[in-house]
């Protein structure tokens, strides 16, 4: 059975109209008016249909979210599916919708965004990476339109964004290895445009300084995309190079062609540590040591961030940093 608004102002003893400016929360509904209301929604459980919201405030409470992956690999990386049930539990929460449309490249990002602005059909927008230049960004800020991004932005003064201390997380992988009695590490990383890759490799360079090793850039390679077969391709190439007593990657998609070259090479122990702790991280062969970014939580964050923001709640920060934490497995350590 489907409730009305007359049913509703029924029970609460006021006019529809007075249910649909409380709907739209208006100011000049007095706050006791709008506490009975609430409460006849509530004993009736009834819920205002997105439509009916738009109408009453000009409000879509929809959320557009743009994934960077074309529609062959949309759900290839996990990242992206731990990072949008994140970002639908906190939407579910406040009562908000989601809409997301997938992208190939930067171009058609910047398409998207344009016709989520030009058509209404959102009231934020949640980009799930950040790069230099990142033309979505300059073209969400110069359109005064609410977004939150994924990722360090380039400017973090006067952006929403949430994300890992990158830096941080791989110094701490790499002074791990060197304390395990690693020298020779390699670095993988995606790719070169986007700010995590570089956080990450200033990261990796920073502890090799700090313990005295030269940065060797023949063993710093990146790739195109985040996948096994780019993964496997550097794989090889580093070790034509020289061979690692250890590589750093910064995806566990990466990180699967580097183990996939080791499995051809059985004589080679390289240790193999990635960034995601993705679900198949414990089945690889050996267990790939990972680290673990809390995408799900990274999710919920950005989409609290930009509610937040639409609502105008007031005190709300600009950003948050989510912990990361490695989660050790078994390796092939020679050192032992």
């Amino acid at each position: 059975m489907n409730i009305t608004i007359k049913e509703v102002a029924k029970l609460a003893n006021v006019s529809p109209s007075t249910v649909s400016r409380v709907i739209a929360d208006n100011p000049k509904i007095s706050a006791e008016t709008k506490k009975i209301v609430y409460q006849a929604m509530e004993e009736l459980k009834y819920r205002p249909n997105a439509i009916a919201r738009s109408l009453a405030n000009k409000s879509t409470r929809t959320l557009g979210i743009i994934l960077p992956s074309t529609d062959e690999n949309l759900f290839g990386n996990p990242f992206f599916i731990q990072a949008m049930k994140g970002i639908s539990m906190y939407a579910q929460k406040k009562d908000y919708y989601i809409m997301y449309t997938h992208s190939g490249n930067e171009n058609e990002s910047l398409n998207i965004v344009m016709d989520y602005i030009n058509s209404k059909w959102v009231d934020g927008v949640i980009l799930l990476t950040a790069m230099e230049n990142d033309r979505c960004i300059a073209y969400l800020k110069d359109a005064d339109h609410p977004f939150v991004v994924i990722g360090r932005p380039e400017n973090t003064q006067n952006t929403l964004w949430v994300d890992n201390d990158n830096f941080q997380a791989m110094y701490s992988v790499v002074n791990y290895l060197i304390d395990k009695g690693r020298s020779n590490i390699g670095f993988i990383g995606g790719p070169q445009h986007f700010n995590v890759t570089k956080d990450r490799l200033d990261g990796y360079k920073r502890a090799l300084r700090v313990h005295g090793i030269s940065v060797d850039e023949g063993m710093i390679l990146s790739v195109a995309d985040y996948s096994e077969a780019c993964g496997y391709e550097a794989m090889m190439n580093m070790m034509k190079y020289k061979i690692p007593t250890a590589v750093v990657t910064t995806d566990d998609l990466i990180s699967y062609g580097v183990l996939k070259v080791l499995k051809e090479y059985k004589d080679l122990k390289i240790e193999v540590v990635g960034f995601n702790n993705t679900p198949l991280a414990s089945y690889q062969t050996p267990p790939l040591s990972s680290v673990d970014i809390n995408a799900e939580k990274l999710g919920y964050y950005a989409a609290k961030l930009l509610i937040e923001k639409l609502e105008k709640v007031e005190g709300s920060v600009n950003h948050y940093i989510v912990e990361t934490n490695l989660i050790e497995r078994e390796s092939t350590d020679i050192l032992k």
